[in-house]
């Protein structure tokens, strides 16, 4: 899950007092302005459409555009139309000089300088939501939700938790407790008020226009202006870039208030995910930072709402004086998407709880295996112990075969493989060629788990790779793919060291039943000096027959180490 992975520790290793503590401390020391991003003004409500506003006019009003029309050919309620088109360009003249020429219907250089500023500050928002809402909206509003529903948070954490319930219950079947988690979080779901609803709609709501201002096309706006020496700046024909001033235009006019600080907080805690393990990490300090620049990006926002009457612009650019900005849609879903993320989360805590439950298992069938002797982990792996560890997917496979290695091929198996390998006299030549490769692989093995374990170290390739990726400063996509490739090229080599284990341990039930004689289809035969190598007593036949049943259970263990690492 988003909140437990490697990238988002802060975000999960933040209690929820913590949590609570930093926002109530936030909110004290915050100089963030709450005046309104975008206030509408009386010339900017709309009025009725043309043709009712000219019936509505003085009758001598109505004379005098008639008699103008004699003289301009135009119809009279053109002739108003026009008047009220120069009369809203005077007004966005006085408001901003140079910017809008009504006349022409071109945007002037000062809306390009303003158009410029607001993609800077828009672009403020783009990195905390590409860190947070981008990367996962589940993880994220669980977030928020726990600073505006806090009780729900507690409810929804601690009675789905499949290891509370089997400590009260532990004899409950898998299913039974999967059901028990699921119902628990149904009911922590009824919890949630209206007025939950409300805040997190509203911080929703909030999150979506942010998100739409930051992702607008600013670039194909700015691109649309052309510079000549004849004008000081950049002039583009308003008609050309209507859509988009439209479209930015209804951002604007849905993004009315500042964000709430509970959501602030939430965007900036994400923000901060890679940063969180350097030395001196302040998150309160670093947080604040954020705030202040969050502050002159709305304040650039704020600004360009004043300056930028874009309403104005588009009725005389439409010549429709009816025009106005329309809510966007978004931020409805959000109950859908928290609800999902704590079904999956459940989902995957269950999936946890049952692997650690089969490792316990796997680890009590390893002490009988070897004979009480301890798993001795590989070492840089990702384990419960080693967080900071390389995530390889085998790790705990190649730690069964080190130890098996060690605590049971050498001292046991081998002394029944070596004389067949030195002395035996194999009936079909393939037979032997086959048991030499499987007893070579089985020899080499201590070698290569120790070898892959040193190239996964911080001076091993692999090792060092892995830090690098971490460590460098470049974008989280970026960042991800380079760790991803180093993981996978590891990986390669583990899955290639436990194909051979398999194939030379299934190789050695195959011959040894053969030379025990039960193998029944015949295709691996005894050897001719049998009973010379198995001298007067039965200790190389309960050897080889001890050795097959060893393998059978490697083999077995190895299915059953990646069904539990699979979770399935």
């Amino acid at each position: 899950m988003a909140e437990s992975g490697n990238f988002n520790r802060l975000a999960s290793g933040l209690s929820i007092e913590e949590r609570h503590n930093l926002l109530l401390k936030l909110k004290g020391q915050s100089g963030l302005s709450s005046e309104p991003l975008y206030v509408r003004d009386d010339e900017a409500v709309p009025s009725e459409d043309i043709e009712a506003e000219y019936s509505k006019i003085p009758w001598y009003y109505r004379l005098w555009y008639y008699f103008l029309s004699l003289f301009k050919t135009k119809p009279p309620i053109k002739i108003y139309e026009d008047n009220q088109v120069a009369v809203l360009g005077a007004r966005i003249n006085e408001i901003s000089p140079g910017l809008y020429d009504f006349q022409k219907n071109m945007l002037l250089p000062v809306f390009y300088q303003q158009a410029e500023k607001l993609k800077e500050a828009a672009h403020f928002f783009y990195s905390a939501l590409d860190a947070s809402v981008n990367r996962d909206r589940g993880a994220f509003f669980s977030f928020l939700g726990s600073l505006e529903m806090p009780e729900v948070h507690k409810r929804l954490a601690s009675e789905t938790d499949p290891l509370l319930i089997a400590k009260n219950a532990p004899d409950l079947p898998e299913t039974d407790l999967r059901q028990i988690s699921l119902k628990a979080m149904d009911d922590a779901l009824i919890m949630v008020t209206e007025d939950h609803r409300d805040a997190m709609y509203s911080n929703a709501r909030s999150l979506n226009c942010l998100k739409e201002l930051s992702s607008f096309l600013y670039d194909r706006l700015i691109m649309a202006f052309d510079f000549s020496s004849s004008v000081n700046g950049g002039t583009c024909s308003a008609g050309v870039v209507r859509d988009l001033l439209m479209t930015l235009n209804n951002i604007l006019f849905s993004l009315r208030v500042v964000p709430e600080m509970a959501l602030l907080e939430s965007l900036f805690v994400f923000l901060l995910q890679d940063r969180a393990g350097e030395h001196g990490f302040d998150i309160s300090m670093e947080i604040r930072s954020l705030l202040v620049k969050a502050d002159d990006a709305l304040a650039v926002i704020r600004k360009f709402n004043r300056q930028v009457p874009l309403t104005l612009i588009l009725r005389c650019s439409t010549r429709n004086m009816a025009f106005s900005p329309r809510e966007i849609s978004g931020g409805e879903d959000w109950f859908v998407v928290y609800r999902d993320y704590w079904r999956r989360r459940i989902e995957s805590i269950f999936a946890d709880y049952l692997r650690d439950r089969r490792q316990r298992e796997l680890l009590e069938a390893f002490r009988l295996f070897f004979k009480g002797k301890s798993l001795r982990l590989l070492e840089n792996a990702q384990t419960d112990t080693n967080k900071d560890g390389m995530p390889i997917n085998g790790a705990f496979a190649l730690s069964f075969l080190n130890t098996f290695c060690s605590a049971v091929f050498m001292p046991e198996i081998n002394l029944v493989l070596r004389p067949i390998l030195i002395d035996g006299e194999f009936q079909r030549k393939e037979n032997r060629v086959e048991f030499a490769e499987g007893y070579n692989n089985l020899i080499k093995l201590d070698d290569e788990i120790k070898k892959f374990e040193r190239e996964i170290s911080l001076s091993g390739e692999y090792g060092k790779r892995y830090m690098q990726a971490r460590q460098e400063m470049a974008s989280l996509p970026i960042k991800r793919r380079k760790i991803k490739a180093v993981i996978d090229d590891a990986q390669e080599d583990v899955d290639k060291i436990l194909e051979r284990a398999r194939e030379a341990s299934q190789i050695m039930v195959n011959i040894l039943g053969g030379i025990l004689g039960r193998d029944t289809k015949g295709k691996y035969l005894s050897l001719t000096n049998l009973a010379k190598i198995s001298g007067k007593d039965n200790k190389f036949v309960n050897g080889a027959g001890d050795a097959i049943q060893q393998f059978k259970k490697v083999l077995q263990l190895l299915n059953d180490i990646e069904v539990m690492e699979r979770g399935s």
